[in-house]
């Protein structure tokens, strides 16, 4: 009898255990994006979610994510296909823009019209982008100068329009009623010292974005504070009237999650949308659920990021945010679907997905001494916790001086690739880790068919990629060192991304072919 009870008590056990874990893997889970997703925007239109992010110097640019839950995302347009026609944004002329570009954009939407702004250093220009229809466009452009720091968009109720803007000291501006620029002797300071709630400042508070709720208008940035603990904040102002005077807090110390706002649901449910800065992946998206208190909201569970959300499960960021492509397009469709973005604006005339069927070509017409100063590099973002990029290289038709293959793409770059020398091809891994980039092996190879692969490692901001080649798709091997991965500030300003690169040292009018980009959210354990 009480090895029957015990039996039965085990089973119970067991089968409650199973029951609360199934519960828990249904719910949604921090970070709700584990990809470089920063500087978001949230609105919701209905019972849809839009949100705009940061992608600074890729083409096209400020990347429009939907979601009908708050967790699960896909990339649906673009505001911008260019941002400008200049040298720095088209890597001609010795210039670049890592780092810059288009920075911090809102979105909203008012009376019908999808509104997103964003500001560049590059051109020293504001940029308004609207349109009716959000998925398909066409997106108006307006841009004047200067170039308003972090500013954020907001529609009052009684019809005026605003930019707020700044770092530590925030100002506020007003637009004219066609939103085609400010009205002269409008801009003021709005608060001297928005930093003070979080303490003595090291990065002051920016990235500002103005809720009103209720009658009350709210001002959310992120600060950085000196000092022992310091860590990326959350800070909250708040105001009877839209010119204040404002009244402080901090909002959010915890995990460094910090800079977004507030997005509400349909049922009145209220979340807050940060993001947190995870080593080499980049700045990963949370949502913290948000009470309200005395008439402040109120962030997290007792002060804290919850590892959970009462929110739909996540699912892949395959194929919302990243997606494999096989370049086989079927008439009608884009030639490049939105999970790509090139590296700066690209030269259309020398790239094709229709050349040859089912590849992407990559074609030379210039001499580059560097990988980081050539163009036309496809990529996609990398993600967490693992993730791997493979694909299939053909190199029949490199010249002499000719670099093509698959890139880890920051700073510290790392690629692995085929190189053409004379008549000879090799492949070859090189590292940048030093800024000094280093070639760690070369291999001869006798055939044009390669198979190349890397494997990114972001569990617990281990932060290493991985790199391999095959000769017949099944046997991988290493290849030159493991690469220490790094997220360097201003220089590059985002996660690590892969690409798919072509370049000539010594003779342009080569070509590379690609035939597949395959991406995966596993790795080899051995490697």
């Amino acid at each position: 009898m009480i090895k029957k009870f015990f039996s039965y008590f085990m089973v119970l056990t067991t089968s409650i255990l199973l029951v609360e874990a199934t519960a828990q893997n249904q719910k949604g889970h921090n970070p709700i994006i584990f990809a470089d997703v920063p500087d978001m925007s949230m609105v919701r239109a209905g019972d849809s979610y839009y949100m705009s992010s940061t992608t600074m110097h890729m083409n096209p640019g400020v990347p429009i994510m939907k979601s009908n839950d708050l967790v699960n995302w896909k990339i649906v347009s673009y505001a911008y296909d260019t941002l400008a026609d200049v040298a720095a944004l088209n890597l001609t002329n010795g210039k670049s823009t890592y780092g810059r570009g288009s920075w911090a954009s809102t979105i909203r939407y008012h009376k019908g019209l999808f509104y997103v702004t964003t500001f560049a250093q590059t051109t020293n220009k504001t940029y308004i982008y609207t349109t009716k229809d959000i998925e398909k466009g066409p997106w108006k452009a307006v841009s004047f100068s200067p170039s308003y720091h972090d500013c954020n968009l907001f529609f009052d109720d009684d019809g005026r329009n605003y930019l707020i803007y700044g770092n530590h000291k925030l100002n506020i501006v007003e637009l004219n009623d066609e939103l085609t620029g400010i009205k002269e002797g409008t801009d003021h300071t709005l608060i001297e010292n928005a930093t003070a709630p979080s303490g003595q400042p090291g990065l002051g508070a920016e990235g500002s974005q103005l809720f009103k709720v209720n009658g009350k208008y709210y001002l959310f940035n992120i600060t950085w504070p000196r000092g022992e603990g310091a860590m990326r904040t959350v800070v909250i102002h708040r105001a009877d009237k839209i010119n204040g005077p404002y009244e402080g807090r901090v909002g959010l110390k915890d995990l460094g999650v910090a800079q977004g706002g507030l997005i509400d649901m349909p049922d009145g449910t209220w979340y807050s949308y940060l993001f947190r800065d995870y080593g080499s992946v980049g700045r990963i998206p949370y949502l913290v659920p948000v009470r309200w208190e005395d008439g402040w909201p109120i962030l997290g569970i007792n002060g804290k990021v919850p590892e959970t959300l009462d929110l739909p499960a996540n699912k892949s960021l395959i194929p919302g945010i990243v997606n494999n492509d096989e370049f086989t397009r079927k008439k009608g469709e884009i030639a490049l679907p939105l999970v790509w973005q090139w590296n700066h604006n690209p030269d259309n005339n020398l790239w094709s997905v229709t050349e040859r069927r089912g590849y992407l070509r990559l074609k030379t017409n210039r001499i580059d001494s560097l990988f980081l100063h050539s163009r036309n590099t496809l990529t996609q973002r990398t993600f967490g916790p693992v993730c791997s990029g493979t694909t299939l290289l053909d190199v029949s038709h490199l010249k002499d001086g000719d670099f093509a293959g698959l890139c880890a793409l920051q700073r510290k770059f790392g690629l692995v690739g085929v190189k053409k020398e004379g008549n000879n091809k090799y492949i070859y891994m090189v590292s940048n880790k030093t800024d000094k980039p280093t070639e760690l092996q070369s291999i001869p190879v006798f055939q044009n068919n390669i198979y190349l692969k890397i494997e990114c490692d972001f569990r617990d901001k281990i932060d290493i990629a991985y790199f391999f080649y095959s000769l017949d798709g099944k046997t991988w091997n290493n290849i030159g060192q493991p690469l220490k991965m790094e997220y360097t500030l201003m220089e590059h300003f985002m996660g690590y991304r892969f690409g798919l690169y072509n370049y000539s040292s010594k003779i342009a009018g080569g070509y590379a072919d690609f035939d597949y980009f395959h991406i995966s959210d596993k790795i080899s354990e051995s490697k």
